[in-house]
C-alpha cells in the first residue's frame, strides 16, 4: 500500500450509551477487542496508510486516551488530545480538534469515527479527493437497510447530490461509512465552539453551495460496533482473520487466549472468541463467539455464546448466556439462563434460578 504523510482527526467523544454497562467504566474506542482496546486497530491502521498525525477530540473519560495511548509512538504516530467540555457535535468536534492541526489550508484532512471498523482503501479515497480537488471526500458503503444511515446519493461521476441523514425513504442504499477527508480550509469554516452536525448542516450546506463533495464507495469490510452484538461481531472478526489488523496480538484462529488466561480440559472456544488476560474458563465449558474480559471467570459446564462478559465476572457452571452483556465484577448463578438482550449491570448478582430469562423478562 503507497505511504503518504496525512494528518488526521479521530472523534472519540461519544459515552457509548448503547453499549452499556460495558461503557460505564471505560469509553467505547478503549473497550478491549480481539485483545487490544478497539481504538488501537484503527490507529495501527491509520498509520499503515500513512497517516502521521492524529488529533483525538474526546470528551467523556477524557484522560483515559492520553492514558492509554501518550505519544502515538508505539504506533507510529504523533498522537495529541483535545477535549469538548460540552459536547459541540461532530461538525464542532472536528472545528475544536482542528486548533492542533500542522498542515497548510489546501491539504487534506482525514477524519475518522471512533467506532467504526474499516478494511477500505484510504490511500485511494484521499487520491480521489486529489484529484477531485474535492471539499470533502465521504466512504460510502452499501447496506440492507440504509434508513439506519445517511443515505448519500450520488451522480454518474461520484458528485455527491444530497445528504439525507436516517430518512424512513432512502433514495440509494450506499450511505455515510463515517471516514472523510476534508480541505483543511473547510474545516476552518465550520463556526467555532457551536454544536454543529456535518450530516444535518456542514454536508448538505456544501451541496447546496455548490461546493465539490466527492462519494468514494467501496465494498471491503466495514462495521460500525455500536451495539452489543456488533461489537461481538467486530471482536470476533478480528481474531478470525475476516478484518485484517496490524494491531492484533497473534494469528488468526478460532479463539484469541491472553497472557494468563487459563482453559481446562475439554473446555471449547471458538469462533473468534476472546479469552482475556487471566481468565479462567472451567471444564467441559463451551464459549463461541463471544468475549470474556480480563479477569473473568466462566465455569465448569457453562455455555456463553454471542455474548460479552466484563472483567471480573463471573458465570457459574450450568449457567447459559446466549447474547447477553455482563457488567464487571457481576455474578450469575447457577440454573440462570440469559437471552439474547438481557444486561446485566456490574456488581449484580444473579441467584440459583429455575428461570429463563429472556429479553422482555
Amino acid at each position: 500500500m503507497p505511504r503518504e504523510t496525512l494528518e488526521a482527526i479521530m472523534l472519540v467523544g461519544g459515552k457509548g450509551t448503547r453499549l452499556r454497562p460495558l461503557t460505564l467504566s471505560a469509553p467505547k474506542p478503549l473497550l478491549p477487542t480481539a485483545g487490544v482496546p478497539f481504538l488501537a486497530h484503527q490507529l495501527a491502521r491509520a498509520a499503515e496508510c500513512g497517516i502521521t498525525h492524529i488529533v483525538l477530540a474526546t470528551s467523556y473519560r477524557a484522560q483515559m486516551f492520553a492514558a492509554a495511548f501518550g505519544d502515538g509512538a508505539g504506533f507510529g504516530l504523533s498522537i495529541d488530545y483535545v477535549h469538548e467540555s460540552e459536547p459541540l457535535g461532530t461538525g464542532g468536534g472536528i472545528r475544536n480538534a482542528a486548533s492542533l492541526l500542522r498542515g497548510a489550508p489546501d491539504d487534506p484532512v482525514v477524519v475518522l469515527n471512533g467506532d467504526i471498523l474499516s478494511a477500505h482503501d484510504l490511500p485511494a479515497q484521499v487520491d480521489l479527493h486529489r484529484k477531485a480537488d474535492a471539499a470533502v471526500t465521504l466512504h460510502l458503503v452499501e447496506v440492507d437497510d440504509p434508513s439506519r444511515y445517511g443515505c448519500v446519493p450520488a451522480d454518474a461521476a461520484g458528485r455527491v447530490t444530497a445528504f439525507l441523514e436516517k430518512t424512513p425513504h432512502p433514495v440509494t442504499n450506499k450511505i455515510n461509512a463515517g471516514c472523510y477527508v476534508f480541505r483543511r480550509s473547510v474545516i476552518d469554516q465550520i463556526p467555532a465552539g457551536q454544536v454543529v452536525s456535518v450530516e444535518r448542516q456542514t454536508f448538505p450546506g456544501l451541496i447546496e453551495a455548490d461546493a465539490v463533495v466527492m462519494g468514494y464507495p467501496e465494498s471491503a469490510y466495514w462495521l460500525d460496533v455500536g451495539t452489543p452484538e456488533a461489537f461481538v461481531r467486530g471482536s470476533c472478526d478480528l481474531v478470525l482473520g475476516r478484518m485484517p489488523s496490524p494491531a492484533m496480538p497473534a494469528s488468526p484462529g478460532e479463539a484469541l487466549l491472553l497472557p494468563g488466561a487459563q482453559v481446562a480440559d475439554g473446555a471449547r472456544l471458538t469462533g473468534g472468541s476472546v479469552a482475556g488476560a487471566r481468565a479462567v474458563v472451567g471444564a467441559g465449558a463451551v464459549v463461541h463467539g463471544s468475549v470474556v474480559f480480563d479477569e473473568a471467570a466462566i465455569g465448569a459446564g457453562a455455555v456463553v455464546r454471542d455474548s460479552i462478559v466484563g472483567r471480573g465476572a463471573t458465570i457459574a457452571g450450568g449457567a447459559v448466556l446466549d447474547g447477553a452483556v455482563i457488567g464487571d465484577g457481576a455474578f450469575v448463578a447457577p440454573g440462570n439462563e440469559l437471552a439474547r438482550g438481557i444486561r446485566v449491570w456490574p456488581g449484580v448478582r444473579l441467584e440459583p434460578t429455575s428461570v429463563r430469562f429472556s429479553s422482555d423478562a
